[in-house]
């Protein structure tokens, strides 16, 4: 186990450095300064982030162009012949539905809070297993509205469907692990890096597979939590910084 810290500690120096931003969604939200703008155009990011890394990146660019390139401006002050040309957004089987969903829910958000920060700590506390709660009344308060579509709810994983919740996991390491590589933000207080889950995709589960991080058969919320107890073992203040060792290891090093 001294050994495989060693070898991840190091793969983590390799990866969680500025150059991993360019060719990864990370990159869209670092094209903004506003803290709004990064959470609004993060969550996009996380949110459409499967398929191929260079698709989603093009997708993103094209949803925030629609936007004018000011996402937190549009979410205030967008008007209804503004939202028309969402009409014709698509990426995989997230369609215009969803999006004018997810805008009609930024938009309300935002025109009563200064950060998104306030949605995903809704009965925070200073628990290590807090997350499972923090993630269910998040999209508890994402469909409040009973004219929430009911095919946008699969697009916000929940823990209580026992997904494994990837990318909202990813979106929350972009939020809230703070550093001095310049690849995550590090933006909100509340939440600790040491309470995060790690994000548990196709490459992550592959790898930590292979190194003796997951003995559970599925991929699911139940494996990311076996994932990150083992990561909090190797360091229990900032478990999820081993994500770029074993996102780089699978993706980069095809480990």
């Amino acid at each position: 186990m001294i050994d495989l810290k060693d070898f991840l500690d190091q793969k983590v120096e390799e990866y969680n450095q500025p150059g991993f931003i360019t060719a990864d969604p990370v990159g869209i939200p670092h094209r903004f300064s506003k803290k709004q703008d990064i959470e609004i155009s993060g969550f996009f990011a996380a949110i459409l982030a499967w398929g191929q890394r260079k698709t989603i990146i093009n997708k993103c660019s094209q949803l925030l162009e629609m936007m004018d390139n000011a996402p937190y401006d549009f979410m205030l002050h967008h008007t209804e012949a503004d939202l028309r040309p969402f009409l014709e957004f698509k990426h995989r089987t997230f369609n215009d539905i969803d999006t004018l969903w997810f805008i009609h829910f930024l938009s309300g958000f935002y025109k009563k809070h200064d950060s998104l920060e306030a949605a995903f700590t809704i009965g925070w506390t200073d628990s290590t297993e807090v997350m499972y709660d923090l993630l269910r009344n998040f999209h508890t308060a994402f469909f409040a509205d009973p004219q929430a579509p009911q095919r946008t709810r699969k697009h916000i994983a929940t823990p209580v469907r026992k997904a494994a919740c990837k990318r909202i996991n990813m979106y929350l390491r972009w939020m809230v692990r703070k550093d001095d590589k310049g690849v995550d933000f590090g933006l909100w207080d509340k939440i600790q890096p040491s309470q995060l889950i790690c994000p548990c995709d196709v490459h992550v589960d592959r790898v930590a597979r292979k190194l003796g991080l997951i003995d559970r058969r599925q991929t699911d919320w139940l494996t990311a939590i076996e994932l990150t107890k083992r990561l909090r073992e190797f360091d229990p203040q900032d478990p999820v910084k081993y994500d770029f060792a074993l996102f780089g290891l699978g993706v980069e090093e095809k480990f």
